[in-house]
C-alpha cells in the first residue's frame, strides 16, 4: 500500500492498494514474526492485582499450530465456522489464528452474550466447534441440544461435561502447521452486526479486511507504528471495534497489545491499567471516553504515557473531544466504519485533519459520498446517507446465507451505510445519526448526536441519549433520558434546567419536550446505544 507522502491531500492523491495475491492474517500476524524472534512480545496482560504477564510471537506461533491440528483431528476442514467465546486473553488470538491457518471462519462471540444470543448466532453460522471457557460453556449447555451443527466443544479451563479441555487436546500435537493457501478474497471472519436497528447479520469477510484496515489505523493513531507503541483497548474483540480497529493491525506491525481482566469498565481502572502498562495508544470508544470524563486531573493522578487515541462506534462530539484534549493532552482521532465497511472516514491531528464535533475526512484509499435515496451524490451541507463506494479491501463479502439483503445493501457501485451525515466545503463529514435514529418534528429532521453532545456539556449530566417519541401534532417530540453524575438527584428544577441549556444553545426545534432521568443506558456489548429500546420505552411511558 503505497502512501507515505506527509500531507493529507498528497496522501489522497498517491495512495494505491497493494492486495497481494495470496494473504493469511495468521501467517502475517504471528509466524512471520515468530521466525524473526519467537521471544518478541506481542500480548501483555494484566491480571486484577496489577502484575504483567507478556505472551510472545513464538507462543501464538506455536500454539495456534497445534490448536489448528486439533480441530482438524476433529473435522473442522477449509470453509467451516469455528465460533470463539471468549473474553480479552491470549487464547483468545490463537483460537482466532488456528482458525485462519485452517482456512476456516472464525466466528468472534462476545463473552456477556446471554443464551439466547448465543443461539441466534451458532444456529444463524452453523458452527462445528466452540472454543470457550468455564463461563461460556456453562451458558451453551442450557442450549445444546437445540444445535445440531455443533460437534465439539474445547474449553480452556479443563474438561467438563459436554467440553474437552482445550490443553489435552492440544497436549499430543507438536509438529509445526502448516498454513492453508488463501487469498485475500477467501472467507476469513463473520463478524454479527450489533443489532441496534434489527436482528444481527453475519458480515462475511475476507482474509483482505486487514489489510484495508492498515491505512486507517496509520492515520487516526498518527504514524503508527513508532518506536515504543503499546496498544490497548477496553472493547471486546468479539467486535470490528476491538478485533479489527486495535488487535489485529497492531499485532501486524508487531507491536504489543495490553489486556486487563474480564470485568465491567471502570473509568478509574482504565486510567490505572494504561499508566501500570505504559499504554501508548488507545482505542477507546466513545461511551468509554464519556465515561473518563467523571474521573477528575487524570493526567496528573496517572502519570500517563499516551501518544495517540482513536474513538469510534457512535457520534463522539464536542465535548468529549474538548475534554480529552484538555485532560489528556491528546486529540481523540475519531473515525467512522460498519461492521460490513469498517475504518473508512477519519481524523488525523498529525496531519492537519481534525476538527471538533466532526468525524473527518474519507480516509485515504477510501471512496466515501453523501447520497441521496437514488444513488447521486449531494452538495455541501446537505443531509444524506453516507455510502461507500466498491470496490474496497475492508467490505465485506456479503451477509452469510442472506444474498437478498446484501443486494439490499447497496444502490450500483455504491455500500449503503443506513448512517446519515453531512459534508461541509472543507471535506469533513458530520455525522446526524442511524437513518432510523433521526428525529422527525414540525419538519425538522434532527440528529441525536448534537442534543446528547450538548447534554453532556451540562455539569450534571453523564450519559445521554435523545430519541423522537411520537406526537399527533409535531410527528414527533424530542425525549432524552439521561443518566447524572454522581452528586446530582432527579427534579423538574434539573429536567427545566436541562431543557433550557439546549435550547439556549441548539434551537427551539431541537431541545428535548420530556426529560427522563435513568440509572443506565440500554447498550449492546460494542458499546452502542440501542435507541430502538428507547424509542420502544418512550410510547409507553
Amino acid at each position: 500500500m503505497a502512501g507515505c507522502a506527509r500531507s493529507y491531500e498528497a496522501q489522497s492523491r498517491s495512495f494505491r492498494w497493494s492486495i497481494p495475491d495470496r494473504f493469511n492474517i495468521a501467517v502475517a500476524c504471528a509466524d512471520r514474526w515468530a521466525a524473526a524472534d519467537r521471544e518478541r512480545t506481542a500480548l501483555i496482560g494484566i491480571d486484577t492485582a496489577g502484575a504483567l504477564t507478556p505472551t510472545s510471537f513464538g507462543r501464538l506461533k506455536s500454539e495456534s499450530d497445534r490448536l489448528a491440528q486439533a480441530l482438524r483431528a476433529r473435522g473442522i476442514r477449509r470453509g467451516d465456522r469455528v465460533a470463539i467465546l471468549l473474553p480479552q486473553s491470549a487464547e483468545t488470538v490463537i483460537a482466532h489464528f488456528a482458525a485462519y491457518k485452517l482456512g476456516a471462519i472464525a466466528v468472534p462471540l462476545a463473552a456477556l452474550f446471554g443464551s439466547e444470543a448465543l443461539l441466534y448466532r451458532l444456529t444463524t453460522s452453523g458452527a462445528k466447534v466452540t472454543l470457550t471457557d468455564a463461563l461460556g460453556l456453562a451458558k451453551l449447555t442450557a442450549i445444546r441440544t437445540e444445535l445440531p451443527d455443533l460437534t465439539a466443544v474445547l474449553c480452556t479451563d479443563g474438561p467438563a461435561a459436554g467440553a474437552e479441555g482445550w490443553r489435552q487436546a492440544m497436549e499430543p500435537l507438536r509438529e509445526p502447521f502448516a498454513a492453508e493457501d488463501t487469498g485475500p478474497d477467501d472467507p476469513a471472519l463473520m463478524i454479527f452486526t450489533s443489532g441496534t436497528t434489527g436482528p444481527p447479520k453475519g458480515a462475511l469477510h475476507g482474509h483482505r479486511v486487514l489489510l484495508g484496515h492498515l491505512s486507517g489505523f496509520a492515520f487516526s493513531h498518527d504514524g503508527f507504528p513508532a518506536a515504543g507503541d503499546r496498544l490497548w483497548t477496553p472493547s471486546d474483540w468479539a467486535w470490528a471495534g476491538g478485533l479489527l480497529n486495535a488487535l489485529l493491525p497492531s499485532l501486524y506491525h508487531g507491536v504489543p497489545v495490553v489486556f486487563g481482566p474480564f470485568r465491567p469498565f471502570d473509568p478509574e481502572e482504565a486510567f490505572a491499567l494504561m499508566a501500570k502498562a505504559e499504554v501508548r495508544n488507545a482505542f477507546l470508544p466513545p461511551t468509554a471516553l464519556k465515561m473518563m470524563r467523571r474521573v477528575p486531573e487524570p493526567r496528573a493522578r496517572f502519570g500517563l504515557k499516551l501518544r495517540s487515541i482513536g474513538s469510534a462506534g457512535e457520534s463522539l462530539g464536542r465535548e468529549a473531544y474538548e475534554w480529552a484534549l484538555l485532560a489528556l493532552g491528546v486529540p481523540v482521532n475519531e473515525f467512522y466504519g460498519q461492521t460490513e465497511c469498517n475504518y473508512v472516514l477519519g481524523s488525523s491531528a498529525a496531519l492537519g485533519v481534525a476538527r471538533a464535533g466532526a468525524t473527518g475526512k474519507p480516509i485515504p484509499g477510501h471512496s466515501v459520498a453523501v447520497i441521496e435515496a437514488d444513488g447521486h451524490e449531494v452538495g455541501p451541507d446537505a443531509p444524506g446517507e453516507i455510502a461507500i463506494r466498491r470496490p474496497d479491501p475492508v467490505m465485506f463479502l456479503g451477509y452469510w446465507n442472506d444474498p437478498v439483503a446484501t443486494a439490499e445493501k447497496f444502490i450500483g457501485d455504491w455500500l449503503r451505510t443506513g448512517d446519515l451525515a453531512t459534508h461541509d466545503a472543507d471535506g469533513y463529514f458530520h455525522f446526524l445519526g442511524r437513518n432510523d435514529d433521526v428525529i422527525t418534528s414540525s419538519g425538522y429532521r434532527i440528529g441525536p448526536g448534537e442534543i446528547e453532545d450538548c447534554l453532556l456539556g451540562h455539569p450534571a449530566v453523564a450519559l445521554a441519549a435523545a430519541i423522537g417519541k411520537p406526537d399527533p401534532v409535531r410527528t414527533e417530540i424530542v425525549r432524552a433520558y439521561v443518566v447524572l453524575r454522581p452528586g446530582f438527584a432527579p427534579s423538574d428544577a434539573l429536567a427545566d434546567d436541562l431543557r433550557s441549556f439546549v435550547r439556549s444553545r441548539l434551537s427551539a426545534a431541537e431541545y428535548p419536550r420530556e426529560i427522563a432521568f435513568v440509572d443506565d443506558l440500554p447498550m449492546t456489548t460494542s458499546g452502542k446505544v440501542i435507541r430502538r429500546i428507547l424509542r420502544e420505552r418512550a410510547v409507553t411511558e
